[in-house]
């Protein structure tokens, strides 16, 4: 990996020539959830095992530009002592830490407001001398009828932006990840409201805190109707909405914007990635930052079996060829047979 000297030389580093990032920041109970489905005990050996696997897979290499870390797995070392940090250095992707202490309700809302602000400057510090080189934080957006309230807005996106200063301050990339919730039956022109407004917001108080736009990366959701919603969008229509409400937000000089799959299935989250970069006209490298939509056909041929190892690195190889190439409008769905 050639000498990264500069946040805005990570940055530009993770999403270049089709990379895009693993989201591996799952917390323990979200693991567990995970672990459950496929009837394997979420233990630290377990998890371990498991993500060790995943940054094995050949399909790293080449596709994979950063991988995002829970506290626990930035520590921990594989089994036969390597630290995995390194076995992620030595892929070609820079390992990340996810540095945001979940959600706190707005008094008696049903919105929320991200914690994580106290002692986080103590804790950049540690996982900088870890070894990581980029950090994520999640606000999360509620949409229906009444929501979201400027409050929430407002509150979220103040405290990203105080978060990427700090972050910058220690050398670091801030991911900054604003997610509009998928949840709800809200339609595909509610979720472009809510993301807009968001995104208007936060751009403006990155802008008032003096955050290097280009030493930074946004992990925004697409625009999309709600889960529930009566009426879907098709393909194109999510990437017309996406592009349009991006354009309308989004500085020129931002390096890269690294969708979340927030709930999509594996192939949507790719189909729509590479609608979006066929469309093209946008400065910015439009790649992924993928968890389940990466993971998923991964933990189901794992199964917790070392004899599935091989076939599990595979399914994540695959996954991660595939978004690599919608990150370059390069994906067809024939591909997937």
């Amino acid at each position: 990996m050639r000498d990264l000297n500069t946040i805005e030389e990570v940055a530009k580093y993770i999403v270049e020539d089709g990379k895009g990032i693993l989201a591996a920041d799952e917390s323990n109970p979200t693991c567990g959830k995970r672990f459950d489905s496929i009837g394997v005990e979420s233990n630290e050996e377990n998890r371990r095992d498991y993500r060790e696997m995943l940054f094995r897979s050949e399909g790293m290499k080449g596709n994979i530009g950063g991988v995002i870390l829970f506290d626990e797995t930035i520590r921990q070392k594989a089994k036969d002592g390597t630290p995995l940090l390194n076995i992620i250095l030595d892929q070609g992707a820079l390992p990340g830490i996810k540095v945001d202490k979940g959600l706190q309700n707005i008094g008696d809302s049903e919105e929320s407001l991200t914690q994580g602000l106290e002692g986080l400057n103590e804790r950049l510090k540690e996982y900088y001398s870890l070894g990581a080189r980029f950090t994520k934080w999640r606000a999360v957006i509620k949409v229906s009828d009444s929501l979201p309230s400027e409050e929430a807005i407002l509150s979220n996106m103040s405290a990203l932006a105080e978060y990427a200063k700090l972050v910058q301050e220690n050398n670091m990339v801030p991911m900054v990840e604003p997610e509009v919730l998928m949840d709800g039956n809200h339609s595909i022109d509610q979720c472009f409201e809510a993301t807009s407004r968001s995104l208007e917001c936060l751009f403006g108080l990155l802008n008032d805190k003096g955050v290097n736009i280009k030493g930074t990366i946004l992990k925004p959701n697409m625009v999309t109707a709600g889960s529930d919603s009566p009426v879907k969008a098709d393909i194109q229509e999510v990437a017309n909405q996406t592009i349009k409400c991006l354009k309308m937000h989004v500085p020129d000089d931002l390096p890269g914007v690294t969708f979340l799959s927030g709930g999509q299935s594996d192939l949507d989250s790719t189909a729509h990635l590479d609608a979006m970069n066929k469309i093209g006209g946008f400065t910015w490298k439009l790649s992924f930052s993928y968890g389940r939509a990466l993971q998923q056909p991964a933990l189901k041929a794992w199964m917790g079996k070392n004899e599935n190892t091989s076939l599990a690195q595979e399914a994540l190889s695959h996954r991660a060829h595939m978004n690599s190439l919608a990150s370059e409008g390069s994906w067809s769905s024939s591909l997937e047979n």
